[in-house]
């Protein structure tokens, strides 16, 4: 990711943060710039597992049908156990990033591996444990990597979808 510039977005269900992502695509949002994570585990479902083989993931469980058409056209995917968090999945650039957290590379002073990630992607301390309670909270949190001018057009496309509950811009000064 070459700016640390983002537009963030909070969905209840992973239902609703999918069906972002076309009308993301039609306004020219490069499909490899945008991340999703969430947990969503309060079904039956079992998670027997996945693998990812360039950018073909294939999942095992109820829910594979869903997290494979969403890592079948992100960049990247994982699931991951995220200490204070528990296990969750992640789906674009923003995998390399946490997988690097995790292993001690970002991490520092008070921050866990996903905070410690999304301050090196640009996101504003303030604004982390937001999105940690929405990720503990079973929601989704929809990450729009990229440079100013298509990140204003992604936050008023979000702002359009229905059932989104928060849409925030996090420019970085040091790109303005």
């Amino acid at each position: 990711m070459d700016s640390k510039n983002s537009c963030t977005a909070v969905f209840p269900s992973h239902d609703l943060a999918e069906s972002a992502i076309k009308p993301l695509q039609n306004i020219g949002i490069d499909i490899k710039s945008i991340s999703i994570i969430g947990k969503d585990y309060h079904t039956e479902e079992k998670v027997h597992g996945y693998y990812n083989i360039g950018d073909r993931v294939k999942f095992w469980g109820k829910n594979g049908i869903f997290w494979g058409s969403i890592w079948g056209i992100l960049f990247g995917g994982a699931f991951l156990f995220i200490p204070g968090l528990g296990p969750v999945a992640v789906a674009g650039p923003l995998v390399q990033v946490l997988v690097g957290a995790l292993e001690g590379v970002v991490i520092g002073g008070s921050l866990g591996a996903l905070g410690a990630a999304l301050v090196s992607i640009g996101i504003p301390k303030d604004s982390i444990v937001n999105y940690e309670t929405a990720i503990k909270a079973d929601k989704f949190v929809l990450i729009v990597h990229g440079e100013d001018n298509l990140l204003s057009k992604a936050q008023d496309t979000l702002q359009e979808i229905s059932g989104v509950e928060s849409v925030d811009l996090h420019r970085n000064n040091a790109s303005q």
